[in-house]
């Protein structure tokens, strides 16, 4: 402690000056991530300077709105809206401000690779991809706040990585917790990963109660606020299956060596136990400000607005083992990481469609793992591995055509 005192007071440790002056993109500015990002960087100037943490780019899907309120309010270079029938409502909210507008799916990976130093990858689904492979060929660090893009193109994304220069600061809050246990580790020494999960609104109910929950209850997840989407997959679990592969791209760690418990109370959010039976873990409180700061910030660390941990307000902590029959989605997930090849870009593409349908009341809850499982069945190129984003892509929208007549067929 006296030595790291004393290189303070000598000068040698390195200022936040850098990491303040990063340039940053955020490609789905308007999700509760890209909300959460940019509620960090406005808590950064406030604290550092008005001028910290710059914004090269924001990017949105269909929410003009608050991408026009965002762009005024932080100031980025470029605003893009990627559905083009909303942007001549984007030029006229940003008429006069001075940030250049663009639109469609091009002018968002062409934000991916202006010059920022940080990309926040906060879209949704396997639309990342590109966009995140974009930011990866520049030599970007790419926060990366999206699993689906990983699960659907591992392999192709470890070959661009190799390629590069970029870095992958994981977001998820697990995977994050991840990164931050095995910074100074061996691999080598690692003996399992283990991911939490909250277990999400249904964890005590019953089959028979799930078959008949409705959009509404499986949206309200009781720890964490996030996009509809994913608060559903947390409720079939599907969301730890994806964790669970991505964990395997991310830290090169075999099957083998992956796990998950349930716990509910979101406290601790991974677990690294090492050969010699230590076992580290990592514990905020529920806030995804927490990961975003800590991936924005990366290698040093910066004041954050996220609640801080109390453990005695907290109370007690509770660990289960997960129900493979209740959720099924979670061992069609697990079965994919053995699987390998493409069978996790169907498994993902699958999932989104049928999603999709229970959200718009068009299928049941549990028609959710049955429509995944279906078309995993149905689909080719699972046993095949992806050679380029042309591949995978292809056998994405192939799976999603085979889920959406799936799930057709269950409703009729």
């Amino acid at each position: 402690m006296r030595a790291l005192a004393a290189q303070r007071e000598n000068g040698e440790m390195p200022d936040l000056a850098p990491v303040l002056a990063r340039r940053i993109t955020v490609l789905g500015s308007t999700g509760s991530i890209g909300v959460s990002t940019l509620d960090v960087i406005a808590h950064a100037r406030a604290q550092y300077g008005a001028d910290v943490l710059p914004l090269e780019a924001l990017t949105a899907g269909h929410n003009v709105e608050k991408l026009i309120e965002q762009a005024k309010a932080m100031r980025p270079k470029l605003a893009v809206i990627g559905d083009e029938s909303h942007y001549e409502a984007l030029k006229a909210g940003l008429a006069g401000t001075g940030i250049e507008t663009a639109t469609g799916r091009a002018a968002v990976i062409g934000a991916a690779s202006r010059p920022s130093d940080v990309v926040m990858v906060a879209i949704m689904g396997a639309a990342a991809l590109e966009p995140a492979l974009a930011a990866v060929a520049r030599d970007a660090t790419v926060a990366l706040a999206n699993k689906e893009c990983i699960v659907a193109a591992g392999t192709v994304f470890h070959r661009a990585m190799a390629k590069s220069k970029a870095k992958v600061i994981p977001v998820d809050s697990e995977h994050n917790a991840v990164f931050q246990i095995l910074c100074a580790a061996d691999p080598e020494e690692v003996e399992k990963v283990t991911l939490t999960a909250s277990g999400g609104p249904f964890r005590t109910w019953t089959l028979n109660q799930m078959r008949a929950a409705t959009p509404a209850q499986a949206v309200a997840h009781p720890n964490w606020s996030m996009g509809a989407k994913i608060s559903v997959d947390s409720a079939t679990m599907m969301n730890k299956g994806l964790e669970l592969i991505e964990a395997h791209f991310l830290f090169a760690m075999p099957p083998e060596k992956l796990g998950a418990v349930i716990h509910p109370q979101s406290i601790v959010h991974a677990l690294v136990t090492y050969q010699d039976g230590t076992t580290l873990a990592h514990l905020s409180s529920p806030d995804m400000r927490t990961p975003i700061v800590h991936a924005l910030a990366w290698p040093r660390r910066i004041s954050s607005p996220s609640k801080k941990l109390d453990l005695a307000t907290a109370g007690q902590l509770t660990f289960e083992a997960p129900d493979y029959e209740r959720f099924r989605c979670l061992r069609l997930a697990l079965d994919c990481l053995d699987r390998g090849c493409m069978s996790p870009t169907i498994l993902n593409a699958a999932n989104e469609i049928a999603v999709d349908a229970f959200l718009n009341s068009q299928i049941g809850f549990l028609d959710i793992a049955a429509a995944v499982e279906t078309t995993l069945d149905e689909c080719p190129g699972a046993n095949t591995e992806a050679e380029s984003v042309e591949e995978v892509l292809l056998t994405d929208q192939r799976a999603r055509d085979i889920a959406r007549a799936v799930c057709k067929r269950r409703r009729g």
